[in-house]
């Protein structure tokens, strides 16, 4: 269909979000008549059009909308025309992003147009709305600089990002989500919470103050505890390796360019961008037995990789992070429930967070190494093993890693936002390529599967993740700020340190505001910094040896004896529970 009728807008947003791209389109060219118009296409949240000789600031995306409003309201029809390559060519003359567009088409195609009334003529596929005042409410959300065709080597265009829905009530709902997000923001809590940093002598390269290391050193501690369980050993290995190794592991051929390199005695080094070829280098030191297999080794390795300045986002990407790699090495027979035990153990640590998740089968890449046969295998094996757990996904053709087919787990946080964290790789070629073996039942040498898995991904990402899904109001076991007692009066003091003395021999993170200022601001300080309690110290407390206990999120206070809070808090941090006990 050229044009609908009636839309379903949560069916039809790419159709409705385009239409609107071009409602811009045509606002832009009414306000500023020599702007030139390139590409306008509907995206994953709104659309975009990139314009050329368009010189505007911020502040003129409110007079933009406004002249949209009109084009809305003059309910222009939508009428879609089928040209010939020359007729194209002919209607777009004057504009050498289309005719470009055009040129590039095959010689003998016929190109749709689309109408906007008598305002403009686009370059487009379609479907579209069949009328302009369809759209209900419009937002612009940014401005942006983008290059003709993401090249660097094309000129700058200025880029204009919005948004549209059927009513204003839609559009607050989404403002209202947008403002949310942005006081979820990893990067503002970080700096509000002191607990990371970013600085120019080290580009994309995050600095951990001391609440900021604490979190990061629960999160470890957690998985290495699942990992004992688990029957895992945990390794550690050198940053830096030589170049002979990243050769044989394919890395230096197929990731160079993600890379960092130095010499030593004029020899060439990389620094690791991944942990793999370390931990093979361990499993090669013994001889193996079908007996000591599966061999579950893990590791908490510092990784170093290029990315480009643009792309570099606060903790959720950046040049040096520590992955929670694991590398499992096994016999054909075992394969498939050690996979199904990786699948159980992700399951466990994110349903801990809270986390919804969603798993995607990534299949064979252009540059894959080994043969169609091996990869087959491997694909079949992920697959079976995910049906057998019972777990949906969904498959996405060509994006596995060059060794292998891999399965990864995107987590929803609490405002709906995903994000790839674990993942779980089957891995034929490294053990060929570094000529593993264990001793078989029957005394032949033959050659371990390898399993590649990490659970949090990136620990630095993970944590990024969750500052944003619990809006920095982190449960008793994450939180670098626990508990502060708070006296009412400089009276008071010895009381409140008494306190903070006896609940910090009870393994709990606690601090004394002992401040010369007023109560009410001690109180609003704690509150601002997400204290999970606040302990209020007075006469009344000091007599009956007790707090009264201000719960975070909550308006519950409760007046209780210093010896019946101590062991419920306890449980809650050592249980790791995600809501207050009280």
């Amino acid at each position: 269909m050229d044009v609908l009728e009636k839309v379903n807008y949560e069916k039809d947003k790419e159709v409705y979000w385009h239409t609107t791209a071009h409602i811009l389109a045509a606002a832009v060219k009414r306000l500023y008549p020599t702007t030139t118009i390139a590409i306008g296409p509907a995206i994953e949240n709104g659309f975009y059009y990139d314009f050329d000789n368009l010189t505007i600031t911020e502040e003129d995306l409110k007079k933009i909308e406004e002249e949209m409003d009109k084009v809305i309201k003059a309910d222009l029809k939508l009428k879609k025309e089928v040209v010939t390559k020359q007729k194209a060519l002919e209607i777009f003359k004057d504009e050498p992003y289309k005719t470009e567009m055009i040129n590039d088409l095959p010689t003998g195609e016929e190109i749709s147009v689309y109408h906007l009334g008598t305002e403009i003529t686009d370059l487009c596929r379609g479907p579209h709305l069949a009328s302009t005042k369809m759209v209900g409410a419009v937002k612009l959300t940014s401005l942006a600089g983008a290059y003709w065709r993401g090249d660097s080597k094309n000129k700058m265009l200025t880029r204009i990002y919005g948004i549209s829905f059927p009513d204003k009530k839609q559009l607050r709902i989404y403002l209202d989500f947008i403002e949310e997000m942005k006081r979820r923001d990893h990067r503002i809590l970080g700096q509000k919470l002191d607990l990371f940093s970013f600085h120019k002598e080290a580009p994309g390269m995050p600095f951990f103050h001391d609440k900021g290391t604490f979190i990061w050193n629960q999160l470890v501690k957690y998985v290495t505890e699942l990992m004992e369980v688990r029957d895992y050993e945990i390794n550690k290995t050198p940053i830096v390796l030589n170049k002979d190794l990243w050769l044989q592991s394919g890395h230096w051929d197929h990731y160079k360019n993600n890379m960092y390199f130095t010499k030593i005695d004029d020899f060439d080094y990389a620094v690791k961008p991944m942990n793999c070829p370390g931990n093979i280098l361990i499993y090669k030191t013994n001889k193996h037995s079908y007996r000591d297999l599966p061999i579950r080794a893990g590791e908490f390795g510092l990784v170093h990789r290029h990315e480009l300045s643009g792309t570099l986002s606060g903790l959720f990407r950046v040049r040096a992070f520590t992955q929670d790699d694991a590398h499992v090495f096994c016999t054909k027979e075992q394969l498939n429930s050690e996979i199904k035990n990786l699948l159980g153990f992700m399951d466990e640590v994110y349903k801990k967070f809270g986390f919804e998740y969603s798993m995607e089968l990534s299949t064979k890449p252009e540059n894959a190494m080994g043969s169609a046969e091996q990869w087959d295998i491997a694909e079949v094996t992920l697959k079976t093993a995910l049906e057998e757990f019972g777990s949906k996904y969904k498959v996405n053709e060509g994006d596995g890693a060059f060794y292998g087919p891999k399965i990864d787990f995107h987590l929803k946080n609490a405002m709906g936002a995903s994000w790839q964290c674990g993942t779980i790789q089957l891995d034929f070629q490294m053990p060929e390529k570094f000529d593993l073996t264990y001793m078989a039942n029957d005394n032949t040498e033959k050659r371990p599967i390898m399993l590649h898995r990490a659970v949090l991904g990136s620990v630095e990402r993970f944590l990024g993740i969750l500052i944003e899904h619990f809006a920095g109001r982190f449960p008793l076991w994450l939180n670098p700020r626990q508990i502060i007692v708070v006296p009412v009066a400089e009276t008071f003091n010895e009381y409140a340190e008494k306190i903070a003395k006896e609940l910090k021999e009870a393994g709990l993170r606690v601090s004394a505001d002992l401040r010369e200022t007023t109560l009410n601001k001690k109180i609003r300080d704690a509150e601002v910094l997400y204290y999970n309690y606040i302990l209020v110290v007075g006469e009344k407390e000091v007599k009956e040896k007790s707090v009264n206990a201000r719960i975070r999120d909550s308006k519950v206070q409760k007046t209780v004896s210093l010896k019946d809070f101590i062991p419920v808090v306890q449980k809650e941090y050592n249980k790791r529970e995600l809501k207050s006990s009280f």
